[in-house]
């Protein structure tokens, strides 16, 4: 069970270093049609949704904070002060520092370690339950919406760009 997790917490490393990348063409794309690429982070796709700078350092404590939860370590703590892509991008660098630390033996007892939350009021899920129930959705949830907020706005960023590489491998 513990290389599972390690194996989709390293999915969700390439999703994050994927990130990076959108933020980088979005710094790109706004230069290129003359524009602060800061104006980014207080779009948004809907008004009652968070604006893309929270939608990116949700999908950061999404990641950071699962991963604490399920092999009880401590997490870093961000301030959420981001005002620049730079700085988003600086925070998605942190939240991959923390992640590398992880080995599959932290993960060993996470399916079956007991996870709450302070809005839990007090309900607690099995770790397996809270990744695959809550964890997973929750981080690919806020990092689409990042995705689909670029797009909205031109950034040049596809399917491709969305997936990164892949490990697919010539028959024969």
């Amino acid at each position: 069970m513990r290389a599972m997790y390690n194996e989709i917490f390293g999915q969700m490393k390439k999703q994050l270093r994927q990130l990076d990348k959108w933020l980088e063409t979005a710094d790109a794309h706004a230069k290129t049609k003359s524009f602060d690429p800061n104006l980014y982070l207080g779009f948004r796709l809907s008004p009652d949704q968070f604006a893309f700078a929270r939608q990116v350092q949700t999908a950061c404590d999404t990641a950071k904070l699962a991963a604490a939860r399920l092999t009880g370590k401590e997490a870093p703590t961000f301030p959420d002060t981001e005002t620049t892509l730079e700085q988003l991008r600086a925070r998605v660098s942190a939240v991959l520092g923390y992640l590398d630390t992880l080995t599959a033996k932290d993960f060993e007892g996470a399916a079956t370690r007991s996870i709450t939350q302070p809005r839990w009021e007090g309900k607690t899920m099995t770790g397996a339950d809270y990744f695959i129930e809550h964890a997973l959705p929750n981080f690919y949830f806020h990092l689409t919406t990042v995705y689909a907020i670029l797009r909205h706005n031109g950034v040049p960023i596809g399917k491709r760009d969305y997936l990164g590489t892949l490990t697919q491998k010539l028959p024969g």
